[in-house]
């Protein structure tokens, strides 16, 4: 039997080991994940914006029975289930995470329309806060840290903030995204400006928080061979909150042909596969990009647009990916529809095993911890964005919602329902 003196060189050898994992890999904090980030040029936010596009994306539809027949046409399960969710969500909250944009979508117009735009855009955000109907999740991505757009980019973002501030407390949901990030000097240097911000608002250490974009190669593969894409979430100081995988930019960098650059051509796909490992276990989201063919045009090509949005939305869903871009309103109808489809299309299965697991009833399938975080993820998500009642929830998994979040965040090995 090992004595003292050996477990404690164990525990001395391994505490380095333990560091690293309770620190740089805490798991899911349980923080709500937008299931999309919708993109509009800056100077065109107004508190009416969410409910607008809620409302185009249902008229381009055809309204809820329209909904249904084009769940039907996308072989979508429960059409009028789903078209009676989506339509719901659509009137209540049309966009889950909304940023306002200053770089690629906004251009450069000069430093004196952009300043006007930055505070404009950050009166008009703390009054639709106010008025409570802001998203969830909203905030802006401003130019990138490259040389010659680095100092228009941090003015905007020093505008955009110290107008919140002075505004009142900043949202809960208030995001900011650092684009085009090629070396992780630049995710040190975001830290700075953040840490830079919050002395001069007096916020409190660590509430200023951002997105990286992965639009460049250099953050899958460095010079020396290494990963940023997994060294910078470390050396973010903890403000890290997402890598948004951005398909254009870093198609365009490897020379693919712009025909044939999409969210599922092969180089993609290596790419987003590197920062799906990249962010496990830190608590990092993590997010897919967007396609520019939209619905609009003749009905055919709304349709065929439509097909293709929602193709791709069930895709990185079945990845593991539970995010991804939205470039125009109409692509609200399959963004909700493919998303609800996924979540109810597997609940039942997944409800009959967790409920199994928890009460430990015998089946064909033996569930592991491991899985059970698995199913019961699966579920929260479903419940988080709509897709899911609780009554539904509590009803065929047989577990209390407590449970439920208990298991996905693996913060507990014995439930109420398990000793029930």
């Amino acid at each position: 039997m090992l004595n003292a003196a050996a477990l404690a060189k164990v525990d001395s050898d391994l505490a380095a080991t333990d560091e690293l994992l309770e620190k740089g890999y805490p798991g899911d904090s349980g923080v709500r994940q937008p299931i999309h980030t919708a993109y509009v040029p800056a100077d065109r936010f107004t508190p009416e914006l969410p409910a607008a596009w809620g409302a185009a994306a249902l008229a381009a539809a055809g309204g809820v029975s329209g909904l249904e027949t084009l769940a039907g046409k996308l072989g979508l399960s429960q059409p009028g289930e789903l078209a009676a969710l989506v339509a719901a969500k659509l009137g209540s909250e049309p966009i889950e995470d909304l940023r306002l944009d200053f770089e690629d979508g906004y251009g450069d117009r000069g430093d004196e329309a952009e300043d006007a735009a930055a505070v404009a855009a950050a009166e008009q955000v703390a009054k639709a806060v106010a008025a409570g109907v802001a998203p969830p999740f909203i905030g802006i991505r401003f130019k990138c840290f490259e040389a010659p757009t680095r100092g228009r980019g941090l003015r905007t973002l020093d505008l955009f903030v110290s107008t919140l501030a002075r505004a009142g407390d900043l949202p809960q949901g208030l995001v900011l995204t650092l684009p085009k990030v090629t070396t992780i000097a630049q995710v040190k240097a975001m830290v700075f400006v953040c840490e830079q911000l919050e002395a001069a608002h007096g916020l409190p250490a660590g509430r200023l928080r951002f997105e990286v974009q992965m639009e460049t190669p250099q953050l899958i593969l460095a010079a020396d061979g290494t990963v940023p894409s997994a060294a910078l979430i470390h050396a973010g100081a903890g403000r890290v909150s997402s890598l948004h995988y951005g398909t254009y930019d870093y198609s365009a960098s490897l020379g693919i042909a712009a025909a044939y650059q999409s969210m599922e051509h092969p180089a993609a796909d290596y790419a987003k596969n590197v920062m799906q490992v990249a962010i496990a276990g830190t608590g990092v989201h993590m997010s897919d990009g967007s396609t520019n063919i939209l619905p609009l045009g003749d009905p055919e090509q709304v349709q065929a647009a439509w097909a293709l949005h929602a193709r791709l939305v069930r895709r990185h869903l079945e990845r593991g990916i539970y995010q991804g871009w939205d470039l125009h309103e109409n692509q609200l109808a399959t963004r909700y529809l493919a998303t609800y489809a996924f979540y109810r299309e597997g609940f039942a299965a997944a409800a009959v095993r967790l409920r199994n697991y928890v009460h430990r009833i015998e089946s064909a399938i033996m569930d592991e911890p491991a899985t059970a975080k698995a199913l019961a993820n699966f579920i929260r998500r479903g419940l988080v964005c709509g897709a899911l009642t609780a009554e539904e929830i509590t009803s065929q998994a047989e577990i209390s919602l407590t449970t439920l979040e208990a298991i996905a965040l693996a913060r507990a090995t014995q439930t109420e329902d398990s000793n029930a």
